[in-house]
């Protein structure tokens, strides 16, 4: 479930490149990155980062939303975030799809 309109965006990667691009998407939409899960009203995990199925679990049980994302080969790992309760996409779909979220949902 993805909020109804986020204001502060959480993004957990280990890639400085993903972490660029998704700041730019976020920049752009006029949402402001914040370095504190506590703070945010969704979550963008990078599915391999250190102790993110923890951190997913997590936010969605203080009912924040997450857009998971991960290598399209470990579908296991994208479907336990859809299980968990995240929205989950592969690494090629999340830039677009964070977009489409962003767009949507600011409108």
């Amino acid at each position: 479930m993805i909020c109804s309109s986020p204001r502060h965006v959480f993004l957990l990667t280990r890639d400085l490149l993903f972490r660029g691009k998704l700041s730019a998407v976020c920049a752009a939409a006029g949402v402001e990155v914040v370095r504190d899960e506590a703070a945010c009203d969704l979550a963008v995990i990078e599915l391999d980062a250190p102790a993110a199925a923890d951190r997913l679990q997590g936010l969605v049980g203080r009912g924040v939303s997450v857009l998971a994302f991960g290598s399209h080969v470990n579908a296991e790992q994208l479907r336990g975030a859809r299980e968990a309760g995240a929205e989950a996409v592969p690494n090629s779909q999340v830039e677009a799809r964070l977009r489409a979220l962003l767009e949507r949902l600011s409108s």
